[in-house]
């Protein structure tokens, strides 16, 4: 069994995808992948289909009948993930910083400089010489492209080269199509309460969308923000199954995502990531008052947010003014 992560991107279908068709070709193993959570960014839907690959929700297959169990894109115990804090994986690649429970795993191949765990499963293949089908290679080209943002973030050599090496295999009319992935009517209506929520203090803004069904669009609403011409910071949260889901966008060069992240949710949850952008998750009690938990999380990671960029202003303004209802003339 291959594990991805909750509400896995591209770039952990397309290296899961690779790591199958590795283990397919060079032992004769088969594989499935799981995850947790939803595929729910228009992008990843499309691009699964594309595929023509079964994604296996975690809970429905569970992990007694594998012999081996693998991660990509994520490691033990990050609460990202829909592994058991108990199971120890066998194999984990990844791209992000090392885990200490990854230590204890039998094979792991960690490259925290990498920009894309896709990348690291495309040297795979070519040391096997193997010519990935269409399919894969263009799955792999959008992973290293949305994970470092066509090389504009946390990226190095090795993509380049990985990039410039799949560009001739894929299909560009079926990764334009992937890009512009169709989205429901409930996207903008999100997208507008998202914004109506943001508000900005000095160079960050901090961006409460509420409750969501697609928890894919916490980091997509981020790297949206992050383009706002005064902003170097961005904080992204949402409900989303009994948990506050958090995440971060940076241009700063002094600070890393990554360690503001472990500040923003020390001990009351978990979290990670790189220098650009990281990710957190507070577990919420179904049992209790969910909206008065919520707020008391909002306001404790809001202050620490703040608190680690070292803003005193703490009461911010509205990113956008929301106009006054007219009748039609």
């Amino acid at each position: 069994m291959i594990v991805m992560q909750d509400n896995p991107d591209p770039d952990a279908i397309a290296a899961a995808c690779a790591l199958k068709e590795l283990a397919n070709k060079k032992a004769g193993i088969t594989c499935r992948l799981s995850y947790g959570g939803t595929i729910g960014r228009a992008q990843n839907r499309e691009l699964v289909d594309y595929l023509g690959v079964n994604l296996h929700p975690f809970n429905e297959i569970g992990n007694k009948y594998f012999d081996l169990i693998a991660m990509v894109d994520t490691q033990p115990a990050t609460g990202n993930n829909p592994l058991p804090p108990k199971i120890l994986p066998d194999i984990v690649i990844d791209h992000h910083p090392l885990r200490k429970p990854t230590r204890s795993v039998a094979f792991t191949d960690i490259r925290k400089n990498y920009g894309a765990t896709s990348t690291i499963m495309w040297e795979y293949l070519s040391a096997a010489k193997i010519t990935p089908q269409i399919p894969l290679a263009t799955a792999l080209l959008y992973g290293i492209r949305s994970d470092t943002q066509d090389l504009g973030r946390e990226s190095i050599q090795a993509d380049i080269d990985a990039m410039e090496d799949l560009y001739p295999l894929a299909n560009k009319r079926m990764l334009s199509q992937i890009q512009q992935g169709r989205v429901p009517t409930g996207y903008y209506q999100m997208l507008s309460t998202a914004l109506a929520n943001t508000r900005i203090y000095e160079n960050c803004l901090i961006c409460n969308i509420g409750e969501i069904d697609n928890p894919d669009m916490i980091g997509e609403l981020a790297d949206l923000l992050l383009r706002h011409e005064q902003v170097n910071w961005v904080m992204c949260y949402a409900c989303f199954d009994n948990r506050l889901l958090i995440s971060l966008r940076t241009q700063d060069k002094d600070l890393k995502a990554g360690d503001v992240i472990h500040n923003v949710v020390c001990r009351i949850g978990t979290g990670g990531g790189h220098a650009g952008m990281a990710g957190g998750q507070i577990q919420l009690q179904p049992a209790k008052d969910l909206i008065r938990q919520c707020t008391r999380a909002e306001k404790l990671i809001r202050n620490r947010f703040l608190k680690s960029l070292n803003i005193r202003n703490k009461k911010g303004l509205p990113l956008v003014q929301i106009p006054l209802q007219t009748k039609p003339e």
